[in-house]
């Protein structure tokens, strides 16, 4: 292999599929990058074996063709020493090769490409649709904080994929709160569904630029292809039935609050300070007009309270929520006021963006009520 790459370029490129590199693995291969010089286009390969990402650069005089396996660590931290400028990459032996600049010099080793090993795909069986980028980010940003790490039910350590003939919904839940992102602009010719664990998920949201237009999505039983720009990212998806998440949805919470999310968020964020350390309890009592949020520690002598200004004309209602969960879903619901619907004290509470908000309808939040 012989070529000649922009420094700033490759350090893009291979950050680009950094994330796949494993810590430690079992096989020492996969600490490696998989290079693989076709023409004037250099594919750059990492891999865990669950995830798998390859992403390609164009270079400059490329004189001879090859495959290598190059060690991650060194690669990374020698290519951010280096300034922009031209970068020389020649295998000078069987088991080593140089990287030359403008005044030095490098010597690494690389091990055979045949080490490396194959990875998976979707077969023939296939579902694809187009994502619009933005639309992708989003959704995963508005739901991957529900994802759940629970050994016994893995299906909820990831988000549920929802295809519909007119919308898809990402869904995830921890069993403790519910979120639902819709959009309309992902349709499908037919239903289908797919579990994406946070993982994948994380990375993807991280590395989807806002301009790479739609994101080309290729799925099967068992893995899922993601296509945007000159980047492939290839998931092993999450085995199993995802639970039927519509049927916790309440239809008939008619007790409903409207107030400033900005507002409801630090007041929550204040009197939190006093709640219990062990169980974050913090209660709402609401009558008409009035919203009090309180939390006390009785251990420590501790307690809070704040009245916020809101719109409620329901019934008068007291109901315990743990003030993290409560934190997470305002936090990552972005619109300017929000809905809370609510049955009594002891059912889930609905949080939706107000029916003003241009998210109206995207995003549906469910919360379980807390006891002290």
């Amino acid at each position: 292999m012989k070529l000649v790459v922009s420094s700033s370029e490759l350090l893009k490129g291979i950050m680009t599929v950094a994330k796949a590199i494993p810590a430690k693995s079992a096989l020492p291969i996969l600490e490696n990058f998989l290079f693989d010089l076709k023409g004037n286009l250099l594919e750059i390969t990492a891999s865990d074996s669950e995830l798998t990402m390859r992403t390609s650069i164009e270079v400059e005089n490329a004189e001879e063709e090859g495959q290598i396996a190059i060690p991650a660590k060194h690669l990374m931290d020698l290519l951010k020493e280096l300034p922009d400028q031209p970068l020389s990459i020649k295998t000078t032996s069987d088991t080593s090769f140089e990287f030359s600049w403008a005044n030095g010099a490098s010597t690494l080793p690389y091990f055979p490409a045949s080490d490396y090993p194959p990875f998976s795909t979707t077969s023939d069986a296939t579902v694809s649709l187009d994502f619009p980028s933005q639309s992708l980010v989003d959704a995963i940003a508005s739901t991957i904080y529900a994802t759940a790490d629970d050994e016994i039910r893995p299906t909820m350590n990831g988000i549920y994929f929802d295809i519909d003939m007119d919308s898809t919904t990402l869904v995830a839940s921890d069993a403790h709160k519910l979120v639902c992102y819709t959009t309309s602009d992902v349709k499908a010719s037919e239903k289908a569904s797919f579990i994406l664990h946070k993982k994948p998920a994380a990375i993807l949201r991280s590395i989807i630029g806002k301009n790479s237009g739609n994101v080309e999505i290729t799925f099967d039983s068992s893995n899922a292809v993601f296509k945007f720009d000159n980047t492939i990212v290839i998931c092993r998806l999450v085995v199993g039935k995802y639970p039927r998440y519509r049927d916790v949805i309440p239809q008939n919470n008619s007790n409903v609050m409207k107030i400033d999310r900005l507002q409801l968020l630090n007041s929550v964020r204040r009197v939190s300070v006093c709640a219990n350390k062990g169980s974050n309890h913090i209660k709402f009592n609401l009558s008409a007009g009035s919203l009090e949020i309180t939390a006390q520690d009785l251990g420590f002598s501790l307690a809070a309270y704040e009245k916020v200004p809101c719109e409620y004309d329901g019934d008068d209602l007291t109901i315990g929520f743990k003030s993290t969960f409560l934190v997470e879903m305002l936090s990552n619901i972005g619109c300017d006021e929000v809905l809370m619907k609510f049955a009594d004290g002891t059912r889930p509470a609905v949080i939706v963006p107000s029916e003003e908000d241009e998210e109206s309808g995207k995003i549906c939040g469910i919360l379980m009520p807390s006891i002290a």
